[in-house]
């Protein structure tokens, strides 16, 4: 396919969702960005999205289901924000402190995920969902049930959110990361031939214990800047998700991570999953835009029916191809 043709499929999904929201939007005589405000909230959930997409195709892709995501991203956020704010006397200038924190508590709950699930052995569904319960048990603990306000509330905090600059800088920096270290280095390679044919790459050499370790030592670095910026964004950090309450993180990648899937067939895969997280941050505007006539529960039925559609649209590929050929 020439450069021309990749280009246009590249940003044919993107474009359409802007156009169709940017339409809605002005019934309501709005924009989908309507000032400055909307647009940093805009670039920090793109940012919220993409990474929670990529946290959750890392370990999918290669077979291993994890719902332990979202009780990552919250368990450590708390622990981020308890450490930091012991060592730091009026939370100046915390927000950089906790970033760093929740990224290394985050990557230490990943290990240890990935520890339970080697050293079990067993469907890593099941070892998800075993590591989703202890972590919220964990995080209940440690807040008594309650939400973490009073440790997040502050000016430096908000300040990282309330513009779109350090949200851009967190998605540059871990686009690069996904795209280096998945695709120019050894344990990339591994990880692509152990998604293609993991008995054939075991068998040549390739040491899958310890690849599987750093996929979830990965996953778990991402979800804890995921967790970060929901604590930043939201100014609070829910600790009584119980009973798999923690879970809805990690369903708001799903429909992203199938529409840059698709998008990544005629680009880099990564570069996909950002432009679904565009996607995804312009619905999340238009929602605002129609507040008051959708609620929460009526979000989440239009989420589910996207995804349907989109699934149905994927499994008809061809045919549609076939349709509309000349």
């Amino acid at each position: 396919m020439s450069t021309p043709k990749r280009i246009i499929h590249t940003l044919a999904i993107p474009v359409l969702v802007a156009v169709v929201l940017e339409l809605l939007c002005l019934t309501q005589g709005q924009n989908i960005i309507t000032n400055a405000k909307s647009f940093d909230n805009f670039v920090v959930y793109t940012a919220i999205v993409m990474i929670t997409t990529m946290a959750l195709s890392i370990n999918l892709n290669s077979g291993r289901f994890d719902f332990s995501l979202g009780s990552m991203a919250a368990l450590s956020s708390v622990i981020g924000a308890q450490i930091t704010y012991s060592l730091m006397a009026g939370g100046k200038g915390s927000s950089f402190v906790m970033l760093i924190i929740t990224l290394i508590v985050g990557v230490v709950l990943g290990l240890i995920s990935g520890g339970i699930y080697v050293i079990l052995r067993l469907p890593p569904i099941i070892t998800s969902l075993g590591v989703t319960l202890i972590y919220e048990g964990i995080l209940y603990t440690l807040t008594s049930g309650k939400y973490v306000m009073k440790t997040v509330q502050n000016n430096s905090m908000s300040a990282f959110v309330s513009t779109w600059v350090y949200a851009f800088i967190i998605i540059t920096v871990v686009l690069i990361f996904m795209i280096v270290v998945f695709e120019k280095t050894t344990f990339g390679y591994d990880y692509l031939a152990l998604k293609s044919g993991q008995k054939v790459a075991i068998n040549t050499g390739i040491k899958e214990v310890k690849n599987a370790l750093i996929c979830y030592g990965i996953c778990g670095g991402l979800m804890g800047i995921v967790g970060f910026l929901n604590a930043a964004r939201n100014t609070t950090i829910n600790g009584g998700q119980l009973n798999f309450g923690s879970i809805a993180i990690m369903f708001t990648a799903f429909l992203p991570m199938f529409i840059g899937g698709y998008i990544g067939g005629y680009c880099n895969e990564k570069v996909g999953y950002l432009l679904a997280a565009v996607c995804m941050s312009l619905l999340n505007s238009t929602f605002a835009v129609f507040s008051n006539q959708v609620t929460a529960s009526t979000q989440s039925i239009i989420n589910a029916v996207l995804l349907v559609v989109f699934l149905i649209f994927l499994n008809n590929n061809n045919l549609i191809k076939r349709l509309f050929r000349p």
